[in-house]
């Protein structure tokens, strides 16, 4: 099933499966620098007018069963990303990760190796600063166009904040979401830190991978709605930053996800009415059989299509594309009624969607990890553009059909955008 489908088998198996972030090359680089300093990174600007703030908050679902913990309540955490009044100083920019998530994250069994091929202990995770000010009070003037965003697989909640801080530098609030037990890890009040349940699955006999990424699938679409019925209900959190509540206007929801993520996206969109429009960024929209790597098993959202506004964003890895050439994707298409597009980065690879496109380049050059691993994983697009042409085209369609605002980017092939192939 190609790159993205041995991402799973690097968590799973370190073998072949599907649906997973895109998998790096077993060769490592050596350590960064030839000594004990860390690599380390910066994000990109965001681009909107807007000063940005963020907050996190645990939840727990009182009615429902962790899946992969029998016995426990299913518990999340989620992050908000909003416009506030004044950019953050020193000390006040939020941590890219938390200091336990990013050491584990780094680690020789954290995301970082098994889904990028990263040099484990090579880079300073929690020392990359974001852009937001932590805790800040939400700007007034809202309420504000909300958007959910869903990690692909194995990856943190924190793998798209160049994207994410751009919409919420533009005026939306924006929900990243973890899927604890599946997510490389997650830092939880009070030091907890929850770590994938994957690796140890490495080997287990007769180990049924679709089933597996079945029960992924379902799990995250119903983490996702239940994330929905709590925002609902938001006042009722103590301690949230001043004006944060009152910001959400939940009548007008939009969806983004990459790889498991964008399937997450369309799923829940599919199920739930709440979501008005979505964006797949590079996720597989169909299911392998036991073994990861034959059969095609299509999900309701491709059989049944979507009635709402949807975006399919490809790469040029070799199980992307033109949706033409994805079962999922096409089956989606032919039984959609509401207004759809594709668009399919060249040069680009599964990573070009995440923040590995900004951050990897920057690791490379310290050597925390090697070429061949870096072109895997984000191609060989210049990474300033592959960052422009996903903030503009994920803007252009949320403005379209959240706000009503058409900058007419969607509407073919565009002369600012060459590196970006138009299907309708």
């Amino acid at each position: 099933m190609g790159r993205r489908g041995r991402a799973v088998a690097a968590v799973l198996l370190v073998a072949s499966a599907a649906l997973g972030v895109a998998g790096a090359p077993g060769a490592v680089a050596a350590p960064a620098d030839g000594g004990g300093r860390q690599a380390t990174a910066w994000l990109p600007q965001p681009t909107g007018p807007y000063p940005i703030g963020t907050t996190s908050l645990h939840l727990t679902d009182a009615g429902r069963e962790d899946p992969w913990q029998p016995g426990h309540k299913r518990e999340l955490m989620i992050s908000f990303w909003y416009p506030t009044a004044r950019p953050a100083a020193g000390q006040e920019r939020a941590r890219y990760m938390a200091p336990s998530a990013g050491e584990h994250f780094g680690s020789d069994t954290g995301a970082g190796r098994f889904n990028y091929g990263l040099q484990p202990g090579s880079t300073d995770w929690s020392g990359i600063l974001t852009h937001a000010r932590q805790d800040a009070p939400a700007r007034p003037g809202g309420p504000r166009p909300v958007v959910l965003y869903s990690p692909g697989l194995g990856d943190p909640r924190s793998w798209g904040t160049a994207l994410v801080e751009d919409l919420a530098s533009r005026g939306y609030v924006v929900v990243t979401i973890d899927h604890t037990y599946e997510a490389s890890e997650v830092a939880f009040p009070g030091g907890d830190l929850a770590t994938s349940v994957f690796p140890a699955m490495m080997g287990q006999p007769g180990l049924d991978i679709g089933a597996v990424l079945r029960k992924s699938m379902a799990t995250r679409v119903d983490d996702t709605r239940f994330v929905l019925d709590e925002l609902a209900g938001l006042r009722r959190f103590p301690g949230l930053p001043a004006g944060l509540a009152a910001s959400l206007d939940l009548d007008r929801i939009g969806m983004v996800g990459h790889s498991a993520g964008g399937f997450t996206a369309l799923q829940t969109m599919h199920d739930d009415p709440r979501i008005a429009a979505g964006i797949n960024m590079d996720g597989q929209l169909h299911f392998p059989g036991p073994d990861g790597q034959t059969g095609v098993f299509l999900p309701s959202v491709a059989q049944d299509g979507l009635d709402r506004p949807f975006l399919l964003m490809g790469t040029r890895s070799s199980d992307s594309g033109s949706y033409h050439g994805q079962p999922g994707w096409d089956a989606l298409w032919q039984h959609s009624a509401g207004w759809h597009a594709d668009v399919t980065l060249d040069g680009s690879r599964h990573g070009s969607y995440t923040d590995a496109e900004s951050l990897l380049p920057q690791l490379a050059r310290q050597g925390a990890i090697s070429p061949d691993g870096l072109a895997a994983d984000v191609g060989t697009i210049r990474p300033d553009r592959a960052e422009l042409a996903t903030r503009s085209y994920v803007a252009s369609f949320f403005d379209r059909w959240l706000r009503g605002h058409d900058d007419h980017l969607l509407d073919g092939p565009s002369a600012r955008f060459p590196e970006m192939t138009y299907e309708r």
